[in-house]
């Protein structure tokens, strides 16, 4: 068995930009760019995973299966497992929680961090891109992540860190973390049953629960710069990238 399927997490309640799936790009709403971007990549079925009705339709109106979930998931990839439990449990090996707040990933970028999990042996894969503006070292909006030596285009290197922000920046390189997971089955099932740690708690990045439990996450460098949505001010930069 080795099957893939994407999982998007998605709800209306997000604290710092609320009902921002629905915000429209292109007069397109930024939920349907996800899901159109995850089918183009062609990588495996693809839901939407929401506790939200407004969402549940939007998304079968647009040709895409939702699911409903619960509402009181801790965190996203709570909410990816439910899904995977209910749809997917004895088909699927790899799953992609890909982050319905990035509207402008590349197809391709999904599938190359698809092949990079089929090749390698570990738990969790992400992705990464090069910070281009010095300010976003410094911004907390921003998450980043810390690897040994800087990332080419074919490697898949273990994290040493996941931070919004640090004081000491000088043991590694450090990028700009892109929104989305790749986890094995076994990985997901394991990470899920696991307590809140810690620095997931502290940094609110719940990749630190992961680290913290000796999971191992690989990242690969991306094309181009997926930006999450999490900001007014990041809505009006995808805008202007995607006129």
């Amino acid at each position: 068995m080795k099957n893939t399927a994407i999982i998007i997490p998605s709800r209306l309640s997000a604290k710092r930009f609320p009902n921002k799936p629905l915000v429209k790009i292109n007069d397109i709403p930024m939920i349907i760019h996800v899901l159109n971007r995850a089918k183009e990549s062609c990588v495996g079925e693809v839901f939407v995973a929401t506790p939200d009705e407004e969402i549940f339709n939007l998304v079968n109106e647009n040709g895409g299966k939702a699911i409903l979930t619960q509402k009181n998931h801790t965190s996203g990839s709570d909410r990816v497992y439910e899904v995977y439990l209910k749809e997917l449990k004895n088909n699927i090996d790899l799953i992609i929680n890909l982050q319905g707040d990035m509207p402008n990933i590349k197809p391709q970028t999904i599938s190359i961090l698809e092949s990079l999990m089929r090749n390698n042996d570990c738990d969790i894969g992400t992705l990464a891109s090069h910070i281009t503006d010095k300010s976003e070292i410094l911004d907390p909006n921003v998450v980043k992540v810390q690897v040994e030596r800087p990332l080419k285009n074919e490697d898949f290197l273990e994290a040493k860190d996941f931070f919004r922000t640090k004081k000491n920046l000088n043991n590694g390189e450090i990028y700009h973390h892109v929104g989305i997971y790749a986890f094995t089955n076994v990985a997901l099932a394991k990470y899920v049953n696991l307590s809140r740690s810690k620095l997931e708690i502290e940094r609110n990045l719940e990749q630190m629960r992961a680290m913290e439990n000796d999971l191992i996450i690989k990242i690969a460098i991306c094309d181009g710069q997926p930006l999450g949505v999490d900001t007014e001010k990041d809505l009006e930069k995808i805008r202007n990238e995607m006129k």
